[in-house]
């Protein structure tokens, strides 16, 4: 394995250079690692008065991802919302759709496809916006959530083990990196699967976290560096794998259902036992470091896939060390 190849492979691969587009939005809006809803997490999360967390969420579409599959674009849309509120501990309680379409027959598959998702998931969809005047099909939707106690982005250390806990029992969808564990399986087996990242929280087990996104497992790995000020080092050896996909691929891949979770040591090997109890892969795969970089290492090379202190990823503010301290001492 040309580990140095990967990595630049990786590095320059539109999906995970994607999430560059985050730090140009937030810099316009002045929003900052210290700023009401902690830009860096995947939803926000507002203290409420019960000693709790509302949790709000939102995701939009890339438009050639809903036009080449409009009903999976829709499922997708419910999917995505709900492992953003899953990702910070919490349960969702609504979701809020947006479909724009040319008429009512081009929005009929999305909609479906969210309809379909909702049900499978047991969450109501609230409300929304419809324009059926657009000249393309496209989507996005929002989602409400509560949690008792958080995992978020600011809170992984260095000396943490990090797991990956992906479903394998999928494929991948056609023409995109999209990995689906969620169409063919029990609506209850989806639900109880969710329902475990809040009950690991409020255990106390897990308190830093991502959930795998459009940047894969290499991108999310700096997300959560970037907001927690650490590194990574990932040992690809110990990364399991689907049978017949290639690592590079499964390295950028978006999964239906993934975490990366950066657990305290000592709670590494119960934590991916709960999640293999449910026939979920959770594997240990690396290392939070005290540096700014993800490390990328296999039979003894090494090679860094991505410095965030050379090379912010998502930009965040001087003041995210003040937020994090502030976000660890209230998880404490």
């Amino acid at each position: 394995m040309d580990l140095h190849a990967l990595a630049a492979a990786l590095a320059a691969h539109p999906s995970i250079r994607s999430k560059l587009h985050i730090a140009a939005t937030t810099q316009v809006l002045s929003l900052s690692a210290s700023t009401t809803g902690m830009p860096g997490d995947d939803a926000a999360a507002i203290p409420n008065r019960q000693g709790g967390w509302d949790l709000f969420a939102g995701e939009g579409f890339m438009p050639q991802f809903v036009q080449d599959d409009p009903w999976f674009a829709g499922w997708c849309g419910v999917m995505v919302n709900l492992s953003d509120i899953a990702a910070m501990g919490g349960r969702a309680t609504a979701l809020l759709d947006a479909v724009w379409a040319p008429d009512a027959a081009s929005a009929l598959p999305l909609l479906s496809g969210l309809k379909d998702a909702a049900s499978a998931y047991g969450i109501p969809i609230v409300g929304g916006h419809t324009n059926l005047n657009s000249r393309e099909l496209n989507l996005a939707v929002s989602v409400t959530g509560r949690a008792e106690r958080l995992i978020s982005s600011f809170a992984a250390k260095p000396g943490d083990v990090l797991i990956a806990a992906i479903d394998h029992r999928g494929q991948y969808r056609p023409r995109f990196d999209n990995w689906c564990a969620a169409l063919d399986a029990p609506h209850e087996r989806l639900r109880g699967d969710y329902e475990l990242l809040p009950e690991l929280a409020e255990a106390g087990l897990v308190d830093a976290g991502k959930d795998i996104s459009q940047g894969g497992i290499v991108g999310t790995a700096v997300m959560l560096a970037e907001s927690s000020l650490c590194g990574y080092d990932i040992d690809l050896s110990t990364l399991p794998l689907p049978s017949g996909v290639a690592i590079d691929r499964w390295l950028r891949t978006f999964p239906s259902y993934g975490f990366l979770l950066s657990v305290r040591a000592d709670q590494a090997a119960h934590v991916c036992s709960l999640f293999r109890v449910r026939d979920i892969s959770a594997a240990r795969i690396g290392r939070a470091t005290d540096n700014s970089r993800i490390d990328l290492t296999y039979d003894g090379a090494r090679a860094t896939f991505w410095d965030y202190e050379k090379s912010p990823y998502i930009s965040l503010s001087k003041e995210t060390a003040h937020a994090r301290g502030a976000l660890q001492h209230t998880l404490a």
